[in-house]
């Protein structure tokens, strides 16, 4: 038996190895462009628009002035949990569909 291995396995498992290194190297660069994406989502046909990025984190909240009533704070706060959800539901599935495209669909933990 060869050293350090299994016998005849020296060249396939280096080169298996600088190919995960490449789809790492690869992963992490996503990574970065996911953060620094922004993803829009509306609620009540774009009275309330929520912007957050790849990391899942709340950039902007516009309010239509129109949809703010005293009388009835509850609707404003449904529409803009409802807003928030959304567009953190489209930054995940931005994401994973993002690292799809480098994983090629393998199931790999914590991505």
């Amino acid at each position: 038996m060869a050293r350090g291995g299994y016998p005849g396995m020296g060249g396939n498992m280096n080169n298996m190895m600088k190919q995960m290194q490449k789809m790492q190297k690869k992963m992490e660069e996503l990574q970065a462009q996911i953060d620094a994406t922004e993803i829009e989502a509306t609620a009540g046909g774009g009275a309330i628009k929520v912007v957050v990025n790849g990391k899942k984190e709340v950039l902007d909240i516009e309010i239509d002035p129109s949809v703010v009533d005293p009388d009835d704070v509850e609707m404003l706060q449904d529409l803009v949990m409802a807003a928030v959800n959304e567009a953190l539901r489209k930054a995940e599935d931005f994401s994973a569909n993002e690292m799809k495209k480098i994983t090629g669909g393998m199931n790999i933990p914590g991505l």
